[in-house]
This record gives C-alpha cells, sequence and structure tokens, in this order.
C-alpha cells in the first residue's frame, strides 16, 4: 500500500506543471470530485454523446467518418467512439484531457464547435466513470486515461490523467512507467498487448479510439440506455421518458404539453439532424445514420430575413412544413453549424389550436451565445428579440400558405398531402451534398449512394464542387418580396391620391357656393321688399325644383326633379374611399 501511495505522489508531481509558472505562488488544485460535477451539466445524455461527436467533427481532427457501437469488455457494457480523423500527439492528449485548453480555429470555412475546452471531460464522465483515450498521428500512438474509479481507489488529492506514449511499440520516456502503471492496473485492459491491440482497431496511420465503461444508470439501477429495442439505435428507454420523476431529467428540454419528438430519445435520429449541413458520416451500431440537409428536407420552402441588433447583416431563416410527420414542428436553432434548440416553438405555435402547426423554421444564430452543454442559448436581450421577430415572421408564412390552400382546397394546410420541394444525398466518397430531380423519391435511395450513381450528369463525379444551394441568403422569398411591393404600391397610390381627391372636393365646394349665391338672387328677384310672399311668389317658388349634389364614391352627380337629369362627374381613382355631400337648393 505504502508503495502504491508513493508512486501516486510521483506521478502527482511529474504531472503538475514545472518551471516559473508560478513564481512561488502556489497553483490552484483541481479535486477529483469536480470531474462528477463538470458532468452535471449535461441533464440530457445525448448532449454527453453529442461532445464527443463534435471532437470527431471540428477541423483539427475533421474526421470523415465516425462509428459509434456498443460492446462488452470483461463484464462491463463499453461505448466506443472512433474515427479517422487527425489524432493526436502526446501534447495535443494533454490539453485535450485537461481543462480549459482549446486552440481551435477555423479552416476554410469549417468553423469549431467546440468553445471551452470542456467537452470530451464533460461529455465522456456523464456516459461513465472511466474512459481510455487511443490515438495515433502518424508517427507516434498515446494512450490516455480519465477515470474516476482511479482516482477515488489511490485517493487522489487531485485530478490526475495518466499518459503514454509508443514509437515503435517502445515508450518514448522512461517516466512514462509511472503512468503505464496506473493504466494497466485500474483500467479494463491489463497487458501493453491489449493496450496494443485496441491501437491496431485503429485503421490506417491516423485516428481516435474512445472506450467509455462503468456507464451510469437510474436511480434504481436501471441502464440509462436501450440497446435492445432497436439493434441499430441507442435509445433513452420509455419508461425513464414517461416517469414523471425522471421526465425533467431526461428531456432533452422542457416540452409542455408537447409531441415528444423522436430526437429526443433516439439517438439515430438526434445525429441526422444534429448539423445544419452534414460534412462527416456517422455510424451508428454498424448502421449508416442517414444524415439530411433539414432547411432543404422541407415541403413549401420559403426563406426570410432577420437583421439582429449585434451584427450588420441579413440571417436567413428557412420556412417550410414537415412533410414527414405534422406533430414534429418548431423552429430548429443552429449555432456554427451545430445544432442548440430543436423543434423550440414559437409566436402562433404556443396557442392551443392549430395554427402553425407542422411548420419548421430553420436558422443559424452565429450571433447568439451557447451555453456550455450547446443545448440553449444564454437567455439575453438578443435572444429574446430573435425568438419574438421569428415567430412574427412564421405567423407572415403561416397566413399565407393557408390562404393559398383554402383558394385551392377545403383541406386545411397541415393536413394535405406534401413531398419535399427539393431531394438532395451525400456521396459516400466525396461527402458532397447533390441535388435530385424533383422527381426522385429519398425513401427509395439506396444505403450507399455515390456521385456516379447522379442521373445529372454534370455533377456525376466526386471531383466537381458542390451545386450551389440557391440564392436566397441575401433576401425573402419573392412571396415576401411582392407582398412588400404591393404594400408599397398601396401607399404611393394613398398618397399621390390624396391631393387629387382634395381638389374635387374643392370644385364641388366652389359649385355648390355658386349654386347658393344663385338661389339668394332669385329670392331677391321674386320677393318685393317689405312684404311677404304672394300667392304667386309662392306658387312660383313650389315650382322651383330641388337639385341635388352628391358626391359617392368618388363621383359628383347633379340631380334635379325636372324630368332628366343633369349629371356632373369626376372620377376619383380612391373608389373605395366613400364621401356622401349632399346639399338641396332650389334653381330656375
Amino acid at each position: 500500500m505504502g508503495g502504491r501511495r508513493a508512486d501516486t505522489g510521483k506521478m502527482a508531481a511529474a504531472l503538475l506543471p514545472t518551471g516559473p509558472a508560478g513564481h512561488g505562488i502556489p497553483l490552484s488544485a483541481l479535486s477529483p470530485n469536480f470531474l462528477h460535477t463538470n458532468s452535471t451539466s449535461h441533464t440530457w445524455p445525448f448532449s454527453a454523446v453529442a461532445e464527443l461527436i463534435d471532437n470527431a467533427y471540428d477541423p483539427d481532427v475533421n474526421a470523415k467518418q465516425l462509428w459509434i457501437d456498443k460492446t462488452i469488455i470483461k463484464g462491463h457494457i463499453c461505448l466506443i467512439f472512433l474515427d479517422n480523423g487527425q489524432g493526436m500527439n502526446h501534447d495535443k492528449l494533454h490539453k485535450m484531457l485537461s481543462f480549459g485548453f482549446s486552440d481551435k480555429v477555423t479552416v476554410r470555412g469549417h468553423a469549431p464547435v467546440g468553445l471551452y475546452g470542456n467537452g470530451f471531460k464533460s461529455g465522456s464522465m456523464r456516459l461513465g466513470q472511466d474512459a481510455v483515450v487511443f490515438t495515433k498521428d502518424g508517427e507516434t500512438c498515446s494512450v490516455g486515461f480519465l477515470s474516476q474509479t482511479y482516482l477515488k481507489a489511490v485517493k487522489a488529492e487531485n485530478v490526475m490523467v495518466p499518459i503514454i506514449s509508443y514509437s515503435h511499440k517502445k515508450l518514448l520516456k522512461d517516466d512514462m512507467q509511472l503512468s503505464l502503471n496506473a493504466i494497466l492496473s485500474h483500467s479494463l485492459f491489463k497487458t501493453e498487448q491489449e493496450l496494443h491491440a485496441e491501437l491496431d482497431a485503429i485503421s490506417g496511420r491516423k485516428g481516435t479510439r474512445i472506450v467509455i465503461w462503468n456507464m451510469r444508470g437510474t436511480k434504481d439501477g436501471k441502464p440509462e440506455f436501450d440497446f435492445d429495442s432497436d439493434k441499430y439505435d441507442i435509445r433513452i428507454p420509455e419508461e425513464i421518458l414517461n416517469d414523471s420523476t425522471e421526465k425533467k431529467k431526461y428531456n432533452r428540454q422542457d416540452r409542455v404539453d408537447q409531441f415528444t419528438p423522436e430526437s429526443d430519445y433516439s439517438l439515430r435520429a438526434y445525429c441526422s439532424i444534429l448539423y445544419l449541413k452534414p460534412r462527416m458520416q456517422i455510424i451508428l451500431l454498424g448502421q449508416k445514420v442517414k444524415t439530411q440537409l433539414i432547411s432543404k428536407n422541407l415541403a413549401h420552402i420559403e426563406h426570410d430575413i432577420y437583421r439582429p441588433s449585434s451584427v450588420k447583416r441579413n440571417v436567413k431563416i428557412t420556412f417550410g412544413f414537415n412533410w414527414r410527420n405534422k406533430e414534429h414542428y418548431g423552429i430548429m436553432m443552429y449555432h456554427k453549424n451545430r445544432l442548440i434548440k430543436a423543434y423550440e416553438r414559437v409566436g402562433c405555435q404556443l396557442q392551443a389550436n392549430d395554427v402553425g402547426v407542422g411548420v419548421i423554421g430553420v436558422i443559424e444564430c452565429n450571433f447568439l451565445k451557447p451555453t456550455h452543454n450547446k443545448q440553449d442559448f444564454d437567455y439575453s436581450n438578443e435572444y429574446r428579440l430573435t425568438v419574438k421577430a421569428i415567430g412574427g415572421k412564421l405567423s407572415e408564412y403561416w397566413n399565407e400558405k393557408k390562404n393559398r390552400q383554402r383558394d385551392l382546397s377545403n383541406v386545411p394546410v397541415e393536413d394535405s398531402l406534401k413531398v419535399p420541394d427539393q431531394v438532395w444525398v451525400q456521396c459516400d466518397g466525396c461527402l458532397k451534398w447533390r441535388k435530385l430531380s424533383d422527381m426522385a423519391d429519398p425513401d427509395l435511395l439506396p444505403d450507399k449512394w455515390f456521385c456516379g450513381m447522379n442521373p445529372d450528369t454534370k455533377y456525376s463525379n466526386c471531383s466537381v464542387p458542390e451545386e450551389p444551394e440557391d440564392d436566397t441568403d441575401d433576401g425573402p422569398s419573392c412571396w415576401k418580396k411582392n407582398k412588400k411591393q404591393e404594400q408599397k404600391k398601396r401607399g404611393s397610390t394613398d398618397k399621390t391620391n390624396q391631393p387629387t381627391l382634395q381638389k374635387i372636393i374643392q370644385n364641388y365646394g366652389r359649385e355648390a357656393n355658386a349654386l347658393l349665391k344663385e338661389q339668394k338672387r332669385l329670392h331677391a328677384r321674386l320677393q318685393v321688399p317689405g312684404q311677404k310672399d304672394s300667392p304667386e311668389t309662392a306658387e312660383v317658388s313650389s315650382s322651383i325644383p330641388k337639385i341635388t349634389i352628391c358626391v359617392v364614391g368618388g363621383e359628383m352627380s347633379v340631380k334635379s326633379d325636372l324630368e332628366g337629369t343633369s349629371s356632373l362627374t369626376s372620377v376619383s381613382p380612391l373608389s373605395s374611399l366613400k364621401i356622401m355631400d349632399v346639399k338641396s337648393l332650389s334653381s330656375p
């Protein structure tokens, strides 16, 4: 026991930074309990899985394929993550197993998802208590060990991460022997031959293989994942989702009185929408995940724009109907190509009716800041304004589609038969996306598809760049533009016609005043001063016809009760504006 404690002390000393970094000031210690505390940010287990997927996707690794498998090693259920990316050397692996180190940068337009240098630690320790990382960078092979079980067994006071590196199956340095002993003593792999076998499982010169065991379970001892219901999927058990005491813990996000999307409990469904534009294949339990361009895989697609206050550019919003299942609807909010919030209902979709049912909105919110677990955005004023704006634009889209459907059929728009506007498929060779004809059925595509199978000969070769997706990034769809043009034209017409109408009314007024003066003149001629009306005068007056001037709908007419009608008409362009001005005047 004393020897083990001595070895632990030597390893701790070896892992501590050396040199003048502290300048005599004690460095901050990190308790082993932090590994568990840090993992609790992932209340939903698939968010922990996504952290490991992100590591393979990010440009510093740039894996083309990622395999996720479940296996049994020496009686332990293990999750395996294997990628064919760039791998890591000893120093890079050390940073990965440490906290807060992130030097990821954008490469050829490929922005990293990782922000805080914490994803692997929080994700792996959320899934299980122990993890071993096997990696090859083309020159060396390295093994790193992050383990809560090991730290408890040796009663460590600080987090220690044993790391070893090989060149031609020989340790690079003699002082790595302590780390090797720790790995062989406390991991599932008890000999160097077993370690080399795991490294050999990485086909090719580069790549990374992660083994996680001592998987987390529920409070009553049940496994957290269901591996049996679907042999090609990893699911969260139905009884856990339906258990009110566990529901808040395991749901992806709070969904009050909402239909639970499949992506909440199916890892395969979640992986299919994890990236706005997938650049990496995910093979789950031996079967490829059919990833999709979600912004293209919709029916009745229209585009709108939103201009955040924090950036000086427009952000595109795509609206469309979910043609597969109208119960799965809401806003898909991405950040740097990565899904942050799924099926977030906004605006009219929050009402207790069918308004907005079936409509999906897609937006990439690079101007917002994700939370540490990448399952939400910071609840800032910019976020609130964004959600409010999307809700208003979604209502406009819904009303336009509802009115158009009403003109065509009595079937409500949310219940009408739909097909996707476009069909896109990813080549299994070059991973480029190709657009197929509108007649293609996405459900009948083969499991493996290559550019050479494309009927469009222009894009039937892997060397040809991807077809441009669309040209709507800088503005809304035609229906929105036409609507704005109509509103602008109507407003311009109103302003133009306003002076014209006023001039017509002024002319009517002058004519009425002239008739009034003529009436007074006639009365003066027919009546003797100082006398009342004589019978002759009364007779003449009674015979004076009545003249009525009417201004209705922008038209003036002068009508008399004599036979025939004298009509003077002036037409106003504002025929919808009704003005009534009636005067009765006497006339000879």
